[in-house]
């Protein structure tokens, strides 16, 4: 291995990370170029992928309307909806604006063609959709908000107050992809240097398929909401992004002095 060509430049500031990415798809991908435009390796794992709801009638009857164009806006609060739109192969009219929960969710949408309409100037949250789309739909509006099974109505019960006709249908329910045994012991050794943490369920699973990360992996969270989540999940939070994208985040870890020499772990 050519140790020089790893070491920090102001232009390669991740050069000799490894970086664990912990969702797969286009998101993925685009996070892997963003992060080797940086000098770091990047390691896809998917740590979730998403199930069928249990009432698929339901999502399908939603899609089908969504396509036809019943809705004024459809509201997606993960970048998991976004995996589900996708699989449905789900076009979306230009007619319907869509709005997404953050600049995370937003990527995952543009990434697979779909554009964004609207994403929360200061909390992204899903409170902090409702208080936006209120302000700027004072008139009842037909609302399609798709969630996770375990996700709590806050956007739906929000709009509704607001005195909009909200439809709420879980699109899919979230569940743990394990790791490779490679990537385990990769996590374990500390030959992985940072770790993405970019929801609470993907901290969930940080948390429960790495119980040993050495205190040198850095552990990055993508926004306050998220780093709460992994301190609640049992994770250490090492830095957290101040704006909830993936370039911040990967900034972010960059602000960290590589924790091994290059050729450390170099077979």
């Amino acid at each position: 291995m050519n140790t020089a060509a790893s070491t920090p430049t102001p232009d390669k500031p991740l050069a000799g990370w490894r970086v664990l990415v912990p969702r797969g798809g286009p998101w993925g991908d685009g996070v892997a170029a963003s992060l080797r435009a940086q000098g770091a390796t990047p390691v896809v794992a998917p740590l979730i992928n998403f199930a069928p709801a249990n009432d698929l009638a339901a999502l399908d009857a939603a899609l089908t309307d969504l396509e036809a164009g019943i809705f004024d806006w459809l509201t997606v609060t993960s970048a998991t909806t976004v995996d589900v739109l996708y699989a449905h192969r789900t076009t979306i009219p230009q007619q319907t604006r869509v709005a997404a929960v953050g600049e995370t969710t937003a990527a995952a949408l543009q990434a697979v063609g779909y554009r964004v309409d609207l994403v929360p100037d200061r909390d992204n949250s899903a409170a902090g959709m409702a208080e936006q789309l209120t302000a700027l739909e004072p008139e009842p509006r037909r609302i399609l908000t798709l969630r996770s099974e375990i996700a709590k109505p806050v956007l739906t019960k929000s709009l509704i107050a607001a005195g909009h006709d909200v439809r709420s249908v879980v699109a899919y329910r979230t569940v743990g992809v394990p790791v490779t045994e490679r990537i385990a012991r990769d996590v374990a050794s500390g030959r992985i240097n940072a770790i993405l943490v970019t929801s609470g369920s993907v901290a969930e699973q940080v948390y429960a398929q790495f119980p040993d990360i050495p205190p040198t992996t850095v552990i990055a969270a993508i926004g306050p909401r998220t780093a709460k989540d992994a301190r609640r999940a049992g994770l250490s939070v090492d830095v957290i992004a101040d704006r909830q994208t993936v370039d911040a985040l990967i900034d972010a870890v960059s602000q960290f002095k590589l924790p091994h020499a290059a050729d450390e772990f170099q077979s």
